[in-house]
């Protein structure tokens, strides 16, 4: 890692740059498998899963005896784990449901708001390195919950064509049945454009690499809705000297193991904590099955040391990170200053881990400084907000001639009068009573 003492304001820009691949070359790649996709379908599927996953498919679709093999062979224990995930998960995000209130704006105008499932919805779950059967219980969990009535779940095969069984197990016990062996970007475009055999979506949801990160920000130009810029994983951990430094090295290596261009960054007032960390990964590192992808992250990520922690999440609200996690003696006081981050962990005894699986909170989170401007997926992702309004011929009688005088002003006459005859015949027939 690289340590960094005391930057200026001015030079924070730098500090907050992920690492990336061009711009420029992603978007020529991607753009080409995405109209490929679109006008040769399953053909540039099944060329793309021999380029990119070594293997030669004749059917995109797992088969119901596959996911039954698969159910066959999961241990009692880890079924146990994805249980107690799945209990969790669904208990917060139940609790984001939203009865309907009416509002009456005016006496005699009703308005209200609907959500409303959207019809059809696309996942995407990684299955490289590391296949992610927990974003299957992240995403899978609250699309039932929205009520979503087609859901169409894409993954890489491995090498041997076969779908990791977890993933086949975890999308079983939620009712997702129509899973395909189709990864990266031309995953993206399948569920974009439809195929032969994958269904076009409404919207696209999932974490992935770069490839796909840039095919669903294409595609989103194109109609089709996607649910954040979810990139490479990323993570501040803010802490003083009071913190145990082998904790902190756990966590900044927890999202170092993720993928090479996982960016990990610990911001500091201690420079003794900055030495004991770093002595601390430089253990821990090594019983790690992917250490040498860790030692990747590593590289491009750094330890920095600031006045105060003051300083210290006016830093991390500018980088705007993924996950944060405070670990400092007044953890709670200070996630009360937090701005801009996708999900936060507060206190020595929370790590980030347990967000990723089974603590409740949703892992599918904006990357790249789009904590900013985005949320996390939540159920209201699954959903649509359709208003309603309903009014009374009083009500109308009581609004409709602020309405005149609006419409009016804006020169809209045909807006004047579509309210101008209805209280002419209000009138009329009030004349009549």
């Amino acid at each position: 890692m690289q340590v960094i003492k005391y930057p200026t304001q001015k030079n924070w820009d730098d500090l907050v740059r992920r690492p990336t691949i061009s711009t420029a070359v992603l978007e020529q790649s991607v753009r080409a498998i995405l109209e490929d996709v679109r006008a040769n379908g399953d053909e540039a599927l099944r060329s793309y899963t021999r380029k990119f996953d070594g293997v030669e498919l004749y059917s995109l679709a797992v088969t119901q005896s596959e996911i039954e093999q698969a159910i066959a062979g999961i241990k009692a224990e880890l079924k146990q784990a994805i249980s107690i995930a799945k209990v969790n998960i669904s208990r917060f995000h139940r609790s984001q449901l939203e009865k309907v209130k009416l509002i009456e704006t005016t006496p005699g105008v009703l308005c209200w708001r609907k959500s409303v499932p959207i019809e059809r919805v696309g996942l995407y779950i990684p299955g490289g390195t590391a296949p992610l059967f927990s974003t299957v219980l992240m995403l899978g969990i609250p699309v039932r919950l929205a009520g979503c009535q087609e859901i169409v779940l894409c993954t890489p095969p491995d090498k041997f064509g076969q779908i990791n069984p977890v993933i086949l197990y975890t999308a079983y016990i939620l009712g997702v049945d129509k899973i395909f062996k189709v990864g990266g970007a031309q995953a993206i475009a399948a569920m974009a454009y439809g195929t032969e055999t994958i269904p076009k979506v409404y919207k696209i949801f999932g974490p992935g690499n770069q490839y796909v990160t840039v095919a669903k920000q294409l595609v989103s130009m194109e109609g089709v809705a996607i649910d954040l810029p979810a990139g490479p994983s990323e993570v501040i951990v803010i802490a003083d000297d009071q913190a145990d430094p082998e904790l902190i090295a756990s966590d900044l290596l927890s999202q170092a193991e993720h993928g090479a261009d996982s960016q990990v960054i610990l911001i500091t007032n201690s420079e003794t904590q900055i030495e004991n960390v770093l002595q601390a990964i430089n253990q821990q590192i090594e019983d790690l099955p992917r250490k040498s992808i860790a030692h990747q992250a590593l590289t491009h990520s750094k330890a920095i040391l600031v006045k105060s922690l003051k300083t210290a999440i006016q830093l991390s609200n500018f980088y705007a990170p993924e996950h944060l996690i405070i670990q400092t003696e007044n953890a709670a006081a200070l996630a009360e200053e937090v701005t801009n981050a996708g999900s936060v962990f507060i206190g020595s005894w929370t790590p980030e881990s347990a967000g990723d699986y089974a603590s409740g909170t949703n892992h599918t989170l904006p990357t790249n400084a789009y904590a900013r401007n985005y949320s996390g997926v939540s159920l209201d992702s699954f959903q649509k907000k359709i208003t309603f309004q309903q009014i009374s011929p009083q009500g109308l009688q009581k609004l409709g001639p602020a309405i005149e005088c609006l419409a009016e002003e804006e020169g809209l006459r045909a807006h004047r009068k579509a309210v101008n005859i209805r209280l002419e015949k209000i009138g009329r027939s009030a004349d009549n009573d």
